[in-house]
């Protein structure tokens, strides 16, 4: 809760966990999330990850992750790393992989990743196993779908995108939504149901300079 309230202007929190320091997808996954920190910032977005090993070893493995990412000069990473070297945090919050194990068999941590909103529930629960890299530009448009549609009167579709038309949740009213969003369309459908109607995008125009997915290397 102290990291939850340690920054006003961004007061939402993604944690993320990883299976131990110095190793590849990790190395990956934590560049992309230092390179990307200035669009979660921009939503009020603060991260925070944990990976089972000392804060010597974060500090030694952030210079690889740096300088992977071609900021060798940039002393460490823009956010910090728990060290959880007893795994007591990850056994507690449930992130262990009983799939992968370790050189002495022990369960490793999955790739778990939990949004935390203002009010300190979680919105977002996602878990990828072990040989499965994050995907941070997803992370960042369900980051826009939960924050659009925080007070339940809409919905995103299938494959939404910043700026693309919304669903009215089926809670509200027709004339309701043509008084309170623009560009209200009602679907014609062969059962005749007036249930799938869509909005344009309240939210203000795309932020700029939104990042590209990258090819892997």
């Amino acid at each position: 809760h102290e990291f939850c309230d340690s920054d006003p202007n961004r007061p939402w929190t993604i944690l993320f966990s990883h299976p131990a320091d110095f190793t590849p997808v990790c190395t990956t996954e934590l560049g992309r999330c230092d390179t990307l920190l200035e669009y979660f910032s921009q939503r009020g977005v603060k991260l925070i990850g944990v990976s089972c090993d000392s804060v010597e070893d974060h500090r030694a493995w952030s210079k690889d992750v740096l300088a992977r990412e071609g900021r060798p000069d940039q002393e460490e990473l823009s956010f910090p790393i728990i060290a959880d070297a007893d795994r007591s945090i990850v056994t507690k919050l449930g992130m262990l992989d009983p799939l992968e194990k370790d050189d002495k068999k022990m369960p490793m941590p999955a790739r778990a990743l939990v949004v935390i909103g203002a009010d300190k529930k979680v919105k977002l629960s996602i878990l990828y196993p072990a040989t499965t890299g994050r995907n941070f530009n997803e992370v960042l448009r369900v980051i826009d779908s939960l924050q659009l549609t925080a007070d339940l009167s809409l919905a995103t579709p299938v494959d939404w995108q910043q700026g693309d038309r919304l669903i009215v949740a089926p809670s509200v009213p027709t004339e309701e939504a043509a008084q309170r969003f623009a560009g209200l369309e009602i679907e014609n459908l062969p059962s005749g149901k007036e249930y799938l109607r869509t909005v344009e995008d309240p939210a203000a125009p795309p932020m700029e300079g939104e990042p590209q997915q990258e090819a892997s290397n």
